[in-house]
C-alpha cells in the first residue's frame, strides 16, 4: 500500500501555508517591525503607516462611548451570528434613507471590523481559481483575502495621470469566465480618490452584464474634502448583487472597538445562496464583539462629528492642506490631492526618482529621519515611486515630516546628479 504524501519538512520545522508567500501587508510588515526595534533602542519615531485615529489623539464621540457604557450589563452573552437585531435594524434604516434597495435587517451582517467581513464574504463566494477584479492601487487586505481564500486577484489600473480613477473599458476587458466580483474602494485608500456617479454607473453596468457581485468598501464614506461628493453604489446597482462594507473605525474614530458591517443588496433570488453561506460562516465564529454593537444605533442616528474635521479649519483638512503645500513646494514630489479618506499618496519625481526604490527609501527615511511611511508598491502597483502617509497627525507635525522627506530626497537627487544630470520636475511653459 502506498504511503500518503506528507508536507512535513525533513528538518522538523513546522511548515506553514504555502499561499502565505503570496501575501503582502507592509502596512504592518517588515518596516513596522524595524520601527519597533528602533523604538526599543530609544529612538522616537513619527509613524504614519496606519490610519489609526486613536494613536493620534482622536477619540470616539462621547455619545458612542455612553451608548456602550449604558448597556455594558447586557453584553455578556453571545448574540445572533449576524449581530444585535436593534443594531442591524438601525443600519438598514440608515441605508434605506440613502436609497439602498432591499435594506432590511436580515441582510445586515456585523463583524469584528470590516476586515473580518471582507474575509468572510470572499470565503463564502470563491471556489479555487475564481478571480476577483481589484483596483491597483488597492488596500492590500483585499488581495490577501482573495489569495487566502484560494482566489486570484486581477488588477485594474487606477492611474495617477487619471487622478487615480479606473477606466471601465479596461475593467471589462479583464472579465473572464472565472471572474466572480468587482471590488470598489470609494473613497479610495491609499489615493483619496472619490468616484463620480457616471463612472460608477458604467462599472455597475459591467457587473450587471456579466452577472458579477459588486463588493464596495465605503468605510470612508463621510471623510470628504473641498466639496467632494460621495455616491453610494448600492442605490445605483438596484437589483445587481452588491455587498456594501462600512463601520465605526474611521468616520467615528473607533478602530479598536472592531465594529464593522456588511449589507447585502440586490435581487433576493440571486443573493440567496451567498446570504446563507455568510450566515453559516458567521455562525461558525459565533458572533462579533458585542459591546461595540451597542454603539451602532447611536452612530448612525446621532450627530455628524466628522464633517467639521474635514472642513477648512478642521484638523484633517489643515493636515491635508499641509501635505498639499509641501508637495507643491518640493521639486522632488508630486501629489494628486486626496478628495477623501485619511491618506495621501505622493509620487517621487525628477532627479530623486532616478533609480528610486520605494522600500529602500522608506527604510532610509525611518533610520535617518525617524519617519515611518508605507512604500507605494505595498498597494499592488507596478511602479515603485510612491509612498503613503496618513493625514491623522497635526498639521505642524506633517510639515516637519515633509521637511525630513525632502532632506532624504535632496540627498538622493544630489547623489544622482553627480553621476548624470537629470531634468527637474518643472515643465516647459506653454507656447
Amino acid at each position: 500500500m502506498s504511503t500518503p504524501p506528507t508536507h512535513k519538512p525533513s528538518s522538523g520545522v513546522l511548515a506553514t501555508r504555502e499561499r502565505l508567500s503570496e501575501v503582502r501587508y507592509e502596512i504592518r510588515g517588515e518596516l513596522a517591525r524595524r520601527a519597533r526595534d528602533l523604538e526599543a533602542q530609544g529612538r522616537s519615531l513619527i509613524k504614519l503607516n496606519i490610519g489609526n485615529p486613536g494613536a493620534f489623539g482622536f477619540r470616539a464621540p462621547p455619545h458612542l462611548q455612553q451608548a456602550i457604557t449604558g448597556d455594558i450589563d447586557h453584553t455578556d452573552p453571545y448574540t445572533h451570528q449576524q449581530g444585535l437585531p436593534a443594531a442591524r435594524e438601525a443600519i438598514a434604516a440608515a441605508y434605506a434613507r440613502r436609497g439602498m434597495p432591499n435594506a432590511e435587517a436580515d441582510r445586515v451582517f456585523l463583524g469584528n471590523g470590516v476586515s473580518e467581513l471582507i474575509d468572510l464574504s470572499l470565503r463564502a463566494l470563491l471556489n479555487p481559481g475564481d478571480e476577483v477584479l481589484v483596483p491597483s492601487p488597492d488596500y492590500p487586505l483585499w488581495s490577501a483575502a482573495t489569495i487566502l481564500n484560494d482566489g486570484r486577484p486581477v488588477y485594474y489600473r487606477c492611474d495617477p495621470g487619471n487622478d487615480f480613477l479606473p477606466d471601465p473599458a479596461e475593467i471589462e476587458t479583464l472579465v473572464s469566465s472565472r471572474t466572480r466580483a468587482i471590488v470598489l474602494i470609494n473613497p479610495n485608500n491609499p489615493t483619496g480618490a472619490t468616484y463620480p456617479r457616471p463612472l460608477l454607473e458604467r462599472i455597475v453596468a459591467i457587473a450587471a452584464k456579466h452577472r458579477l457581485l459588486l463588493m464596495v468598501d465605503e468605510i470612508y464614506d463621510q471623510v470628504l474634502y473641498d466639496q467632494a461628493t460621495f455616491e453610494p453604489v448600492a442605490p445605483l446597482a438596484g437589483e445587481v448583487p452588491c455587498i456594501t462594507f462600512s463601520g465605526l473605525s474611521k468616520v467615528h474614530r473607533a478602530c479598536g472597538w472592531r465594529v464593522g458591517w456588511a449589507l447585502l443588496s440586490g435581487d433576493g433570488a440571486a443573493v440567496g445562496n451567498l446570504h446563507h453561506a455568510m450566515d453559516l460562516l458567521g455562525a461558525l465564529r459565533l458572533c462579533a464583539n458585542v459591546p461595540g454593537q451597542y454603539a451602532i444605533e447611536a452612530a448612525v442616528n446621532g450627530p455628524d462629528t466628522i464633517s467639521a474635521l474635514c472642513a477648512p479649519g478642521g484638523r484633517l483638512y489643515e493636515t491635508r492642506r499641509a501635505v498639499i503645500e509641501a508637495c507643491a513646494a518640493s521639486e522632488h514630489l508630486e501629489l494628486v490631492a486626496p478628495a477623501g479618506a485619511l491618506y495621501a499618496f505622493p509620487a517621487v519625481v525628477g532627479a530623486a526618482a532616478k533609480g528610486f526604490d520605494d522600500h529602500d527609501f522608506a527604510l532610509e527615511l525611518m533610520e535617518s529621519e525617524g519617519v515611518l511611511v508605507v512604500p507605494g508598491s505595498s498597494f499592488n502597483v507596478p511602479y515603485r515611486n510612491h509612498f503613503r502617509v496618513t493625514l491623522l497627525p497635526e498639521a505642524a507635525t506633517m510639515r516637519e515630516v515633509f521637511a525630513r522627506i525632502d532632506r532624504v530626497l535632496s540627498r538622493r537627487a544630489e547623489a544622482v546628479s553627480k553621476v548624470v544630470p537629470i531634468k527637474s520636475k518643472s515643465r516647459p511653459a506653454a507656447a
